[in-house]
């Protein structure tokens, strides 16, 4: 017996109407009646699609806002009767109740209005979902009569089978009903995780869960013999990586969407036009300037030779005369990230020989929406959970700590120094001049180590430059390094027993030294 099942009628009801009409049209082509409520009937009767009015079906109006319209026995009965229970099928005759072979509903907007800036308690509490969650749950557990869509990703797949097969088959209807289950889970999953957080204070919620959505499988992971996948989640209205729309160039690997990340990371981070260069999810190179052009020139500048097949983040529109610099010879890019690209400069990045078909142009959209407010980190048996590192001090609230003053030309230097040392792997130090990044500790075990391979980077340009660290100095042995460069002034945390020393040896060199109050560990 063919596990088909004819779909003759259709409930439709939905938040998302993305691609709606043409699904509705597919429908109504197949002979399908389409049975809707509110802004989806009228959605629908627009396009010029014939729609059987919810309402008048019930015999009761909607109510309560729109509260209240698809929570009745006639559309519930419709969805929950067996169509091999001949008691289900002869009650919902003799009640002239019609049976429904299609479902399709998506929930409102709830985790996206939760996350957008500004959204009123109540606003968000008039997202939770009541009818729409019960209308799936219900289609779902009868998945093997009726067919259940969440998605308009879905939608493809149900007319394929409506116009090669007349209906349904058992194998779509059961895919259907797991992700169904999988988007009622995520969706009361927001609304708990919401509600907990407001009811303790603002503190983590007693219990987390992560609901993420498999976008794509990856060629590989950090290395060729592990598996991969790349994972969205709904709830981040920022613009990232995840959402972002590729504008040419190969697959993205696992590395390049972490390198990709840690450039947009630090780019956003700038007011004025901002660029970074990325290797191994260190920087070794970032600038701003006074155009994206400028920027960009003094971050390549950086660190020429690691920067090399790196990836880049900018917080600008990338432009024509930003892509006739890149084009240089000698130059090799893996990836660019930015808000937006200019016509001409896809061009000029995708028709040059060396550039043609290899890098990958990834436009993420405005930054206006603020970068994730917590971070998450797996760990055996469980998950750190901690507020994003996003609040610099500000340097009002700094204090220059030596009796030698900072020069005034040097605090552009001090705050884009310190901004970029919080980029950096522990033990982090940076060297910066003309508000570009010429010198990277990254990583090391020992505070010193790091100074010392910064002024190693920076050569003969750490003379004049200033030198910002993630945190204290335990030792002035790191100043010594420093005052041989010619560093002229030092911004780290402060909080060090030996804080005395350490600004007596800044004294001594007549270098400026300011504390932050702040650490910026990045482990």
């Amino acid at each position: 017996m063919s596990d088909v099942v004819p779909v003759r009628n259709a409930l439709i009801s939905v938040s998302d109407k993305m691609g709606l009409a043409d699904f509705a049209a597919g429908l109504s082509a197949a002979g399908v009646t389409i049975y809707s409520t509110g802004g989806t009937r009228a959605h629908l009767e627009q396009s010029g699609i014939k729609v059987e009015d919810v309402a008048e079906y019930t015999g009761f109006p909607e109510m309560l806002d729109g509260r209240v319209k698809t929570l009745h026995p006639r559309i519930f009965a419709g969805i929950l009767a067996r169509r091999d229970v001949d008691e289900h099928m002869d009650t919902i005759a003799d009640h002239d109740i019609e049976p429904f072979d299609l479902v399709v509903v998506n929930l409102y907007p709830f985790a996206a209005t939760v996350s957008r800036s500004g959204a009123t308690r109540g606003e968000c509490i008039e997202q939770i979902d009541i009818g729409g969650p019960s209308l799936v749950r219900a289609a779902a557990k009868n998945h093997g009569d009726v067919a259940i869509a969440t998605s308009p990703e879905q939608y493809g797949d149900v007319l394929d089978q409506l116009e090669t097969l007349g209906g349904t088959t058992d194998e779509l209807r059961t895919q259907l009903a797991a992700e169904a289950f999988d988007h009622t889970a995520g969706y009361d999953r927001a609304i708990a995780d919401y509600m907990q957080g407001d009811a303790v204070g603002g503190e983590f919620p007693a219990s987390m869960h992560v609901s993420l959505r498999r976008k794509t499988q990856l060629r590989y992971g950090e290395n060729p013999h592990q598996r991969a996948a790349l994972y969205s989640d709904s709830s981040d209205r920022s613009a990232n990586l995840v959402s972002a729309r590729q504008i040419s160039g190969k697959e993205l690997s696992y590395n390049n969407l972490l390198d990709l990340d840690a450039a947009l990371d630090i780019a956003r981070g700038f007011a004025e036009p901002a660029v970074s260069v990325i290797k191994h999810n260190n920087p070794c190179g970032a600038a701003t300037g006074d155009t994206l052009s400028d920027a960009v020139d003094k971050a390549m500048a950086g660190d020429p030779l690691s920067a090399f097949g790196s990836v880049i983040g900018m917080n600008r529109t990338l432009d024509e005369a930003t892509a006739e610099f890149l084009c240089q010879p000698g130059l090799f890019i893996e990836a660019i990230v930015a808000p937006d690209f200019e016509a001409g400069a896809v061009g000029l990045l995708t028709t040059k020989p060396r550039w043609k078909d290899n890098v990958r142009l990834m436009q993420v959209g405005r930054l206006d929406e603020p970068a994730r407010k917590v971070s998450r980190r797996f760990i055996s048996g469980g998950m750190l959970v901690q507020d994003a590192d996003r609040m610099v001090s500000s340097p009002l609230q700094w204090k220059t700590v030596t009796e030698t003053p900072v020069d005034d030309e040097l605090w552009d230097d001090i705050s884009f120094g310190w901004e970029m040392v919080r980029h950096v792997k522990s033990n982090a130090i940076v060297l910066a001049k003309d508000t570009s990044l010429i010198g990277v500790g990254a990583g090391q075990m020992s505070r010193v180590d790091s100074v010392e391979i910064s002024i190693k980077k920076a050569g003969e340009r750490s003379d004049g430059a200033i030198l910002a660290s993630d945190a204290f100095f335990p030792f002035p042995d790191s100043i010594e390094a420093a005052a041989k460069a010619g560093v002229l002034a030092i911004i780290q945390p402060g909080g060090s027993r030996r804080d005395d020393e350490v600004i007596a040896a800044c004294d001594e060199h007549e270098i400026a030294m300011v504390f932050t109050g702040r650490r910026h560990f990045k482990h």
